[in-house]
């Protein structure tokens, strides 16, 4: 079960740093022609970026 965050403004750093993370790794996927794998529908899933 999910707890709420005690300090908003750490899960805000950490929302903007995994948007980030995300953007990195598509970037990344896109300059090598690989797929990125991400969770949908309960399962893993390649899509190209």
């Amino acid at each position: 079960m999910a707890k709420t965050p005690r300090d908003p403004k750490f899960a805000k750093r950490v929302e903007r740093a995994l948007v980030r993370a995300g953007a990195t790794a598509r970037q990344t996927a896109r300059r090598f022609g690989t797929p990125i794998y991400v969770w949908e529908n309960g399962k893993v899933v390649a899509k190209r970026p």
